[in-house]
């Protein structure tokens, strides 16, 4: 990759970038309250069940999709990808947070000028923008490599869950750093999974997780949005 766009990349996944995912925990914080995970262990337990079970299923094959239809400049498939993204998000949180920080993005990147007019007129075109869409739109407006992209916001996705983990379980930082770690083939194998898995094989059936995410919509006390 060149130094240019990894560069970019390294701007693109970073959790300092202002969209908001550091207030999310994506159903996790309902796991913590609930005893499913309580220490390192079952920490790493849910990450790898939910990179493997849901992200790697469908949220990361969706992205993969929509890299190649904004690269492609085809119009009609990156609106079907969007629109078949919002429609499986089976909780007003899960739909919330991704429509939050999709919008977020999409105006930081529209703000800072990156694209040409037809990358902005395909994204302009949708009603509502999720997280994968703007991810996919800037990472082709900076010219980065789907592939590298993919891995890039699976790292970010896992980060944000073992931050959770850290802050609520809580873990000590060495720990985190070391459940980071040991997720790195998991990630990998994550990510070759988004960029082969036909499209009659997504899936984001996870109704644990949803039940999950409904009982904290009316949770007593919580730090995060989802």
């Amino acid at each position: 990759m060149q130094s240019a766009s990894l560069l970019h990349l390294f701007q693109l996944a970073s959790p300092s970038l202002p969209i908001g995912a550091y207030s999310y925990s994506q159903g996790l914080e309902a796991a913590i309250e609930n005893g499913l995970v309580k220490d390192e262990a079952s920490a790493r337990s849910w990450i790898v069940d939910a990179l493997h079970h849901v992200v790697a299923q469908f949220e990361a094959p969706i992205l993969w999709r929509l890299l190649n239809a904004f690269a492609e400049r085809d119009m009609d498939a990156v609106s079907l990808w969007t629109e078949r993204f919002i429609a499986a998000r089976d909780t007003a949180e899960f739909r919330a947070e991704t429509i939050q920080m999709g919008y977020s993005l999409s105006k930081l990147a529209i703000d800072l000028k990156i694209a040409d007019h037809e990358l902005l007129a395909m994204l302009q075109s949708q009603t509502e923008v999720p997280l994968p869409t703007a991810i996919a739109f800037a990472s082709v407006a900076l010219d980065i490599p789907s592939d590298a992209c993919v891995l890039a916001m699976l790292f970010s996705w896992a980060e944000n869950q073992v931050l959770v983990c850290v802050k609520s379980v809580p873990l000590g930082q060495v720990a985190g750093q070391r459940l980071l770690l040991s997720l790195r083939p998991e990630l990998e194998a994550a990510a070759r999974v988004a960029q082969t898995l036909p499209d009659e094989e997504l899936s984001n059936w996870s109704p644990g997780l949803s039940l999950l995410s409904m009982q904290h919509e009316v949770q007593y006390s919580r730090l995060y949005r989802s």
